[in-house]
């Protein structure tokens, strides 16, 4: 998207497209603010496509992976209820003699981040990835039981 073609040439709206547009760091240009640092976390965010399904004991998190092997995903939980899958998808090693007249599929970090709900089983998360696609699932607890009233016997002073 051309923000000129829209009519717009604010030089703060071309400065987002070019972060947008540009590809990821590479290990010698690292971002050393952390102004960089936050442009660079919120393109990978935003370029990580995922699905929320709840179900009745369950909820699932489905993230496109293709071509990526477990070891390249990360997935964990930090502060004790925010769920991040992260990981690299690396350019493949250049061969003697073959050069890339196109190049669309995109390379570099991803990474989301989900709140998880009051309900959900830290405990009990599973990640597979079959076929290219992520599937984490984590368990619901069950509803908390409703208290019973309580008989409180009265005494005779």
């Amino acid at each position: 998207m051309d923000f000129r073609m829209m009519g717009f040439d604010a030089p703060i709206l071309n400065t987002i497209q070019h972060f947008l547009e540009t590809d990821d760091f590479t290990p010698a240009q690292k971002p050393t603010t952390g102004a960089e640092s936050y442009v660079r976390d919120a393109r990978a965010m935003a370029r990580t496509a995922a699905d929320v399904k709840e179900h009745p004991d369950k909820y699932e998190f489905i993230i496109d992976m293709p071509g990526l092997k477990s070891g390249d995903i990360n997935v964990l939980v930090e502060d004790e209820n925010v769920l991040v899958i992260s990981g690299e998808r690396k350019r493949e090693e250049e061969k003697e003699g073959v050069k890339y007249l196109r190049m669309e599929r995109r390379i570099g970090k991803f990474m989301r981040k989900f709140a998880l709900p009051d309900n959900a089983n830290m405990e009990a998360i599973n990640a597979v990835c079959q076929d290219g696609v992520l599937v984490v699932t984590v368990e619901k607890l069950p509803p908390p039981q409703p208290k019973k009233p309580r008989t409180i016997q009265v005494q005779v002073a």
